[in-house]
């Protein structure tokens, strides 16, 4: 039972420090305007590696669950955008990159292993500020009428 606990304490060290990591840092909440936001994505492919059709299967029509691999070159941007409609969930693959989100007042720096969750109220843009390549794991729920 010792070696157990033991293993069970370490990983809930591991999940509590996921968790936190890539987060608005403490104090820094608060409205960004986000002037100068890039609004063209630039130096980024953005590949759809499956999806499910949501009205067969959960009678959500209209919407598929994707999932997308997204790889930012260095200088490379995910332009503004907002998850009003499209909740997802990102996953830091490799390398280093910074969101610029309108709820922190602070850029936020996702590495890799960071989990970011993105949902209604969130409008934000990712940089690759770094000399080598991000990728990221995408899983949202797309509106197919969206472009």
């Amino acid at each position: 039972m010792k070696g157990a606990s033991a293993a069970l304490f370490a990983l809930a060290g591991l999940y509590a420090s996921t968790a936190m990591a890539g987060e608005c840092p403490a104090g820094a909440a608060g409205v960004n305007k986000l002037e100068g936001a890039a609004t063209e994505p630039k130096d980024v492919t953005d590949t759809v590696i499956g999806a499910i059709d949501l009205g067969p299967e959960i009678k959500v029509d209209g919407r598929s669950l994707r999932l997308r691999r997204l790889v930012l070159q260095p200088g490379g941007v995910v332009p503004l955008h907002t998850h009003t409609d499209r909740p997802a969930i990102i996953i830091t693959l490799s390398g280093e990159v910074t969101e610029y989100n309108s709820t922190c007042t602070q850029p936020i720096v996702h590495k890799a292993g960071d989990v970011t969750r993105e949902t209604q109220g969130v409008m934000h843009w990712w940089k690759n500020n770094g000399s080598t390549e991000v990728v990221l794991l995408s899983s949202d729920v797309h509106n197919d009428a969206a472009k």
